[in-house]
């Protein structure tokens, strides 16, 4: 695991994100696939995400992401869509005229966050959390009932 790190921060928040083209069409093929690839790198750079793995498919695009956490997935999917709908319609005209609506990815996406340690491990590491002073300890949580 890698983590990083800004001045005010140190964080490890990664996100496994799919989104698909209109209708499932299987447009990302040769040179609409390689431009697909390099505007995601260039919106990714733009924004201090890095893209750990990624694969374009004739009809879907996978990644698993790096993000800072001031970066929402909705924000950054809403980035990687938008800006590369628009550029992928202007450079190739046959794209254009098959989403002649002007969208080129099908609405929605696919999000998932992926980490290091799973739910209950971070439960019991925060269950075993002591304090020299045990008035000082207090749960956040409501306590279960019996």
């Amino acid at each position: 695991m890698e983590y990083r790190q800004n001045s005010h921060g140190v964080w490890d928040v990664k996100y496994h994100v799919i989104w698909v083209t209109k209708y499932r069409y299987k447009v990302l093929r040769g040179d609409v696939a390689e431009r697909t690839r390099d505007l995601l790198r260039q919106i990714c750079q733009g924004r201090e995400v890095v893209i750990v793995q990624g694969a374009v498919s004739p009809d879907h695009v996978h990644m698993l992401v790096s993000v800072p956490p001031q970066l929402a997935p909705a924000k950054l999917v809403q980035y990687m869509k938008g800006r590369s709908s628009r550029m992928l319609q202007a450079e190739f005209p046959q794209l254009k005229k098959r989403y002649w609506g002007q969208h080129l990815w099908a609405r929605g996406y696919f999000c998932a966050s992926v980490g290091a340690v799973d739910e209950e491990t971070v439960k019991r590491y925060i269950e075993t959390q002591k304090w020299e002073d045990p008035g000082e300890n207090f749960k956040i949580t409501a306590p279960s009932e019996p």
